[in-house]
């Protein structure tokens, strides 16, 4: 009977990687596709622009500083694979105005045809206890975050309907699926864009249009050394539980799911197990996914309360040392 059991269940495993394929997005070709990557002249997004370019894709930059966009333009150059290829820099605020950011994305489509890929990796961060940070910085990490990529996506998206065919991607992080110390303004900004991807991706996809939320984890990029400069010590603890890892390899990972049309986007075993953990009702892409996600979410569970654990322990021994030093000073 257990044998029995066994042979149904291997079967119908193997009968889900058989169809899986078949409901699977197809996918994107880059060869001579148009994508625009905002925030792109630094990190994560200058290294998704340089991957999409290896693979002859034409290539629209979007950022604020225009001396950084005209380095990065050059350094991409370097990659092409055809003399067709072009690199379009814009320099603008994509968090500010919609009908500039309209504008902008209207005439990078009148030179480099209709925006097959769209990118939103601009971004930032403030971190610090949620007492010690400005409300200013809340609003700004809000505009910046969250609407800098609502508003290139509300550019692009009647075209793409209309095609029948595009993808776009929201670069959240780590710290859009956990909530941790010290992220108060930035991990809500990140989350927010899950909300709006699952919204999304169910208006869309009827029109072969899909939708991927890539969750990187710490990136050796300009902007996370200059996080790093203002963490809260418990931050810094939290941090070191998990490796730094490079822009170049989150890119590459970014870059294949959004082209297949993976919903989640995640780098290494901690990412996997962080995206099992908190799929709860997003989209999958296969069968296979969801299996998975059955499987692996109780035992991932697990695991994820005593990485909790450990990290309310590093709040409250660093908690202790604190009075225990403001104790001292008072006493000198």
């Amino acid at each position: 009977m257990l044998l029995l059991a066994a042979a149904f269940i291997v079967a119908f495993v193997l009968l889900l990687y058989m169809v899986s394929p078949l409901i699977s997005p197809k996918c994107l070709k880059l060869p001579g596709a148009h994508v625009v990557v905002t925030g792109g002249s630094s990190g994560i997004g200058k290294c998704i622009a340089i991957e999409c370019y290896k693979q002859g894709a034409f290539i629209t930059l979007i950022a604020r500083d225009e001396n950084k966009l005209l380095q990065t333009k050059k350094e991409i150059e370097k990659y092409s694979v055809n003399d067709k290829q072009v690199v379009l820099c814009i320099s603008v605020d994509v968090s500010k105005d919609y009908e500039q950011v309209e504008n902008v994305l209207k005439q990078a489509q009148e030179k480099l045809g209709p925006v097959d890929m769209l990118v939103n990796c601009a971004g930032t961060s403030v971190t610090g206890k949620f007492e010690d940070i400005e409300v200013n910085s809340f609003e700004r990490l809000m505009a910046v975050n969250y609407l800098g990529s609502v508003y290139p996506s509300r550019a692009v998206i009647a075209t793409m309907k209309e095609r029948r065919m595009g993808r776009i991607v929201f670069v959240s992080s780590q710290a859009g699926q956990l909530g941790l110390f010290g992220y108060t303004a930035y991990s809500p900004t990140k989350f927010a864009l899950r909300g709006l991807a699952e919204a999304l991706q169910m208006e869309v996809k009827p029109y072969n249009v899909y939708i991927t939320v890539a969750y990187p984890p710490d990136t050796d990029t300009p902007g996370f050394a200059e996080e790093s400069k203002t963490k809260p010590l418990e931050t810094k603890l939290i941090s070191e539980t998990s490796s730094v890892c490079q822009a170049e390899q989150v890119a590459r990972v970014i870059v294949k799911d959004a082209i297949q049309g993976n919903f989640n986007s995640s780098v290494g075993s901690d990412g996997y197990m962080l995206s099992i953990l908190t799929s709860g009702m997003s989209p999958v892409t296969s069968i296979t996914e969801g299996l998975q996600q059955v499987v692996c979410m109780g035992i991932f569970r697990i695991i994820g309360l005593f990485y909790l654990g450990s990290f309310d322990s590093i709040v409250r021994r660093c908690m202790m040392q604190r009075e225990k030093s403001e104790s001292a000073d008072k006493t000198e």
